[in-house]
């Protein structure tokens, strides 16, 4: 059950941020913004469904789900992201040799971004880390995103300080 809820969960998170690939009016670097404030925007939306994942997600009898949603979200995310490389290659903001490659490599960053973000969500919860350590690490995964497409420090925000409140506050 846990699958199939997080499979439509996915595929409505996947139909939030194409448009937003998709929109030809939009820089890559806003789009890449853009698809991230997406996402976190729907979870937000759903955060009573967010919330009731999250207390079974780490459970060691779901690993085989949690491998299955890794994979399906390669799967889905990884074309999204190449196209928003591309077009940042082309637009001269993004230094990478391969943005099929390089896809690939930030969504599996992004994966390790959600792991980590959930285990600070419930630390946070738990009263065990301060606001703090949620920004540094917040900051030290965006950092490794504009190393990654080659950008300046300070080009790219992932998460903005509202929606870092809104669930870590």
């Amino acid at each position: 059950m846990l699958e199939a809820v997080v499979e439509r969960f996915a595929d409505g998170g996947m139909a939030a941020v194409k448009p937003i690939v998709d929109d030809p009016a939009l820089p890559a670097l806003k789009k890449l913004e853009r698809v991230f404030a997406g996402i976190a925007g729907w979870k937000a939306e759903r955060k009573e469904l967010v919330l009731g994942i999250i207390e079974v997600w780490n459970s060691d009898s779901n690993a085989i789900v949690r491998e299955k949603v890794r994979r399906m979200t390669v799967r889905l995310m990884v074309p999204l992201l190449a196209a928003v490389v591309r077009q940042g290659v082309d637009e001269g903001v993004f230094r990478v040799a391969s943005p099929d490659e390089t896809a690939a490599v930030l969504v599996s960053l992004m994966l390790g971004f959600q792991e980590q973000a959930t285990h600070l969500f419930i630390a946070r919860q738990a009263g065990t880390i301060p606001f703090e350590v949620v920004e540094r690490t917040i900051a030290g995964f965006t950092q490794a995103f504009e190393r990654i497409l080659g950008i300046p420090t300070g080009s790219l925000t992932l998460q903005d300080q509202a929606t870092l409140h809104f669930w870590f506050g």
